[in-house]
C-alpha cells in the first residue's frame, strides 16, 4: 500500500502515485460517467466539462478528497459510502453556488435533468449524492486496489513520467478554463 495512506510523511513517490490515482480513478471515470448519463438524459453525446481534456476537474477534486478522508476507513463500507455523499454534494453545491453566483456561469442544473429528484437549488440532487456515495465504494474497493497493484508492477520512474505528465497536462488545462472564464 502506499504511505500516503499509512504514514503522515509523504514522500514524492506518494505524490506521483495519488495524482495517477486520483486522475485515472475519478477524473475520467467522471468524464465517462457524464458522457453515459447524458447521452441517456439528452438523447445525444455531448462533450461535458469545463477543459479540453478527458478529465472533469471536480471529480479530480472530488476523488482527491474522498480518497483522504475515507481510505482510513476502507474498513466500513457505510462510513465510506456516507462520507463519500458529504464530500461530494458538499464540494458540488459549493462549486455550483461559486460559479453560478460570482463567475456567472452554470456548469449543470438539476433542475433540468431526468431522476432530480431532492434537487437543492439545482446545484445538487439525490442521485447526484448517492452516485457519488456509490462511486466511493467503487473508487476505494475496486479502482484504487486495482491501480495499486498496476503501479507496483511498473517501473517507478516510468510511472513518475506518466503522472507528471497528465499532472502538468490538467493543471494547464485548468488554468486556460480560468483565465478564459474570469
Amino acid at each position: 500500500m502506499l504511505s500516503i495512506f499509512e504514514k503522515e510523511d509523504i514522500s514524492k513517490r506518494d505524490i506521483t502515485n495519488l495524482f495517477m490515482l486520483i486522475m485515472i480513478s475519478s477524473g475520467i471515470f467522471g468524464f465517462i460517467y457524464e458522457t453515459i448519463f447524458y447521452r441517456i438524459d439528452l438523447g445525444y453525446f455531448v462533450k461535458r466539462g469545463s477543459t479540453y481534456g478527458p478529465w472533469i476537474p471536480i471529480y479530480v477534486f472530488g476523488g482527491l478528497f474522498i480518497t483522504l478522508l475515507t481510505y482510513k476507513y476502507k474498513e466500513k463500507p457505510l462510513i465510506v459510502f456516507i462520507l463519500g455523499m458529504l464530500v461530494s454534494g458538499l464540494l458540488e453545491y459549493g462549486t455550483g453556488y461559486y460559479l453560478d453566483k460570482y463567475m456567472g456561469i452554470r456548469l449543470w442544473n438539476y433542475y433540468e435533468e431526468i431522476c432530480n429528484f431532492g434537487n437543492i437549488n439545482g446545484y445538487i440532487c439525490l442521485r447526484s449524492v448517492l452516485f457519488f456515495g456509490f462511486s466511493s465504494l467503487i473508487l476505494i474497493y475496486l479502482i484504487i486496489p486495482f491501480l495499486l497493484k498496476y503501479i507496483k508492477s511498473v517501473r517507478r520512474s516510468y510511472m513518475s513520467m506518466i503522472s507528471y505528465m497528465l499532472f502538468i497536462t490538467f493543471s494547464f488545462d485548468f488554468i486556460i478554463y480560468i483565465i478564459l472564464h474570469r
